[in-house]
């Protein structure tokens, strides 16, 4: 997409000139006048965001400039790759390599400002500017179709709904639904509106569909035909005159005001002004697919969340759709039927188009047949129907959040999406700006909240602190994505009878591959322009040698390589200069020394099935790099004479490393250091010499907040901890601790209880041996979360008020535990107990004292298997 397009070489170019000056030396001006020329062609493809699709003259120029934009980029790019290979080779090696692209940069160059031209005469031409810029929206969008007839699964919703409707508070209060476009929100209000007991209670009513385009006097004289029913000439009056007669006519009466469709906080704030708390229980409805406008119109009262139809519900609304009225589907269709229902996912809107085309064809099972085959196809025949109304939330998203939107389709259809992965891959891809103090990290997950509240994006999964963990989109917004990014050249998706398909285009910035991914790489696409490579295929076995020198060498540019489904005997040898994210896997025992020279890389990601994996590579060097993840137990080298005084400021992440490697000389390089992992035998890092250990150097991490202790002696028997240092040897933001097979007696837990901060203790398997627990008085302050895996504890002793803020307790494979405290059901904050593979008499005494938490136990048939 143009606006991203745009943005992300700005940042590049300007990253270039501060950061690798002397490697553009000899194109200095040619890249400060790139910059000067993209500010304006931002500042363009920004402002007609909205209007583009409706200007074809304009809709051109935004492809025109995507297209010349990505070719000022891959010159710019392999200018830099070619002139850090030229800076390594020796003096006489130099002469023989001296490729003219300040020549080729300097075309590229003079096409921008062909484009600026063109752009610039848009914004002269007065005439024109108006249009494009100035003209104010005439076509306003039709209300819904709503068929109160054949309506199913919302029997429920609608009864809580009308309960708030008819609830004995007298204050004016607001009641908002909302959820995903085609989820039903309408059709739900409509069936409350319509009830016979609401129609009685508000005899004052009024319904107003207000959708993204609306003209605030139109839905003021609507509302007040409705308050009146009469027929009045307001033609000659003021916005300001309609609203004062509008809250005239409320302010004594008992009224019901539905504002169905409303996408802005400032659109509520614009309507609100003539509904008047009247205290007498008037009562106004909104449905919104943003959540933070239904927050907006009432902080007190948490929106109602409307669900998707569970398969049986599906299955029932489109057999009535399909079959007339006091009919069924005959039975050698009926499971078909069922299984197109079901990939429509729950989405009503879906079932509807689907029926529509259904009961059009003739009811034969080669007919539907071909129809369950290709579901998501069918309804994208009838865009106007399904398509364009879930299109009408992405096209509202702020420029700078489509990007990221459309990067869930990379992942492959009802994938679970790990939350860090997508946030790291954000970063690294440039799509996050960052404002104030706040970190890429946080800003990438507000971005990400920011999609979840607009019911875009649904959260599978949620961390113990009640982050997200995982999340996905659904099928049919998936699809958009998809179709979307191909559109617009942002990705391209490989998957089966496409793999030879690809190497025609060479626009696609990104690929992501959902086949087997040796047979693509076999292929030896094009891969010159390639940024992304992302593999979401089956697992594949070890990659061929033949492969290995190809891939991922043959793609000079890229940025982001997600190749975890492929795996290498040894670590492949890879020069690519702007490589920012990397995750591979495979056989290999050491990171080589060539990944010191990848500087600007963000993210490392090794996979090994090696226990241990010696780093070869000066990470010191890498001051960009940002998180540092293996699976092994990383040995990582003591910072060279060259690095040894360079300080990684950006650094946030190091998982797993060995305890040997926690001194004063490797952690203090990292002093901004969040998230630490430690794998190995832990006596080391808690053995004293001269009166210190290596764990003091982590306590002098003053910014980390969670800390992983993994004692693995293996192949030795797990070693036994003697004990933990005192609590005030801890970090001291410390928020998340993570021990397993530490071994420690129970008594230790006080000093974990003095932490100030902690909010989140995981102890895995054998973390802590002995039968009995006595919680003390006086800790856990904070705590919020406490999960306890494999133990031989038998009996738990603990208050409620020695837990005053927790929230969740998780108990897996303690089998020995007799029973959980009685003193947690009186925690008022406990939300939540789950109980994984745990005694009957554990289970049956979380049940006596169950009040205000959720209790849940797996599996669940757990008590009558024991």
């Amino acid at each position: 997409m143009a606006d991203a397009a745009v943005e992300f070489l700005l940042v590049n170019l300007k990253q270039l000139l501060v950061y690798n000056a002397h490697l553009i030396s000899s194109i200095k001006d040619e890249v400060e006048s790139l910059c000067n020329d993209l500010s304006l062609l931002k500042a363009f493809v920004k402002e007609t965001t909205e209007n583009r699709s409706k200007h074809d003259i304009v809709k051109e120029l935004v492809r025109q400039i995507r297209i010349e934009v990505y070719k000022a980029e891959d010159t710019v790019d392999m200018y830099v790759l070619h002139a850090s290979k030229q800076k390594s080779r020796s003096y006489f090696d130099r002469a023989f390599h001296i490729p003219d692209y300040a020549n080729n940069l300097r075309t590229v160059a003079k096409k921008i400002q062909v484009i600026k031209g063109r752009v610039k005469e848009i914004y002269d031409n007065k005439l024109l500017a108006n249009e494009v810029f100035n003209k104010k929206e005439t076509f306003v969008r039709s209300p819904p179709c709503v068929e109160e007839e054949n309506v199913v699964g919302f029997d429920k919703e609608a009864e809580k709904v009308v309960g708030w409707l008819k609830a004995e508070t007298k204050e004016l209060d607001v009641i908002s639904v909302v959820g995903m476009g085609g989820l039903g929100k309408t059709t739900l209000v409509k069936k409350v509106y319509n009830d016979s007991s609401v129609q009685y209670e508000f005899y004052i009513r009024s319904w107003v569909y207000v959708s993204q385009v609306y003209n605030t006097r139109e839905v003021f004289v609507k509302i007040l035909y409705d308050v009146t029913r009469e027929n009045r000439d307001t033609s000659q009056w003021s916005v300001d005159m309609i609203a004062e007669e509008l809250k005239s006519r409320l302010k004594d009466v008992k009224y019901l005001i539905v504002l169905d469709d409303i996408w802005t906080k400032k659109t509520w704030d614009d309507l609100k002004i003539v509904l008047p708390n009247t205290k007498n229980g008037s009562r106004i409805v909104i449905t919104s697919r943003n959540k933070d406008v239904a927050i907006h119109a009432n902080t007190t009262l948490p929106p109602y969340q409307l669900r998707f139809l569970t398969d049986d519900e599906s299955w029932e609304l489109l057999e009535k759709k399909v079959f007339p009225k006091g009919t069924r589907c005959v039975t050698e269709l009926e499971n078909l039927g069922k299984q197109i229902a079901k990939k429509c996912y729950g989405l009503p809107l879906a079932i509807v188009v689907i029926a529509g085309i259904l009961k059009k064809k003739d009811k034969m099972r080669s007919s539907w047949e071909k129809v369950e085959e290709k579901v998501n196809t069918y309804v994208a025949m009838e865009p106007e129907q399904c398509m364009e109304v879930l299109a009408l939330s992405y096209n509202h998203l702020p420029y700078d959040l489509k990007a990221c939107f459309l990067y869930f389709g990379v992942f492959p259809e009802d994938f679970e999406i790990p939350v860090w992965k997508l946030i790291h891959i954000w970063v690294d891809e440039g799509f996050i700006q960052r404002f104030g103090d706040a970190s890429a990290e946080e800003m990438a997950e507000e971005n990400l909240q920011d999609l979840v509240d607009r019911n875009l994006v649904l959260v599978e999964k949620r961390r113990a602190n009640g982050g997200i963990k995982t999340c996905r989109v659904h099928d049919m917004l998936h699809d958009m994505c998809v179709k979307q990014a191909e559109e617009e050249n942002f990705f391209k998706e490989i998957k089966g009878s496409q793999m030879s398909s690809f190497a025609d285009s060479n626009l696609f910035r990104r690929v992501s591959v959902h086949s087997r991914v040796t047979e693509y790489i076999s292929s030896k696409p094009d891969s010159s322009h390639v940024r992304s490579f992302l593999c979401y295929g089956n697992e594949e076995p070890v990659l061929r040698r033949e492969l290995t020198t190809y891939f991922p060498g043959s793609f000079n540019l890229l940025r982001v390589l997600d190749a975890l489904p492929v795996s290498f005997s040894r670590f492949p040898s890879i020069q690519l200069v702007h490589l920012r994210y990397i995750a591979l896997q495979g056989t290999f025992k050491e990171l080589p020394k060539a990944v010191s020279d990848l500087w600007n890389l963000q993210t490392l990601i090794v996979e090994t099935n090696s226990r241990d994996i010696d780093v070869k590579a000066d990470l010191w060097k890498l001051l960009q790099l940002r998180h540092f993840y293996t699976s092994a137990a990383s040995n990582l080298p003591t910072p060279s004479s060259k690095s040894r005084k360079a300080v990684n400021e950006n650094l946030r992440t190091m998982s797993k490393v060995k305890p040997d490697c926690c001194t004063d000389v490797i952690l203090a390089r990292t002093p901004n250091l969040q998230k630490l992992s430690v794998r190995g035998k832990l006596a080391l890092l808690l053995e004293k010499k001269n009166g210190t250990s290596k764990f003091n150097n982590i306590a002098k991490l003053s910014h980390l907040e969670k800390l992983k202790l993994l004692n693995d002696t293996c192949p030795d028997p797990p070693l036994k901890l003697d004990g933990l240092p005192n609590f005030t040897q801890f970090p001291p933001k410390l928020k998340k601790l993570t021990l397993s097979d530490t071994m420690l007696d129970w008594e230790e837990m006080s000093v974990l209880g003095k932490l100030p901060f902690l909010e989140v203790l995981k102890l895995g398997d054998n973390a802590f041996v002995g039968v009995r627990w006595v919680t003390p008085d006086g800790g856990f302050v904070q705590l919020r979360v406490i999960q306890i895996g494999k133990t031989d504890l038998m009996h738990w002793e603990a208050a409620g008020h020695q837990f005053p803020q927790l929230q969740r307790v998780s108990l897996k494979h303690c089998q020995q535990l007799v029973g959980v405290p009685s003193g947690l059901g009186d925690i008022p904050t406990l939300d939540v107990m789950e109980l994984s593979w745990s005694s009957s008499s554990a289970i049956r005494s979380a049940r006596s004292i169950q009040k205000n938490f959720k209790l849940l136990v797996f599996p669940q048939d757990q008590e009558t298997q024991t």
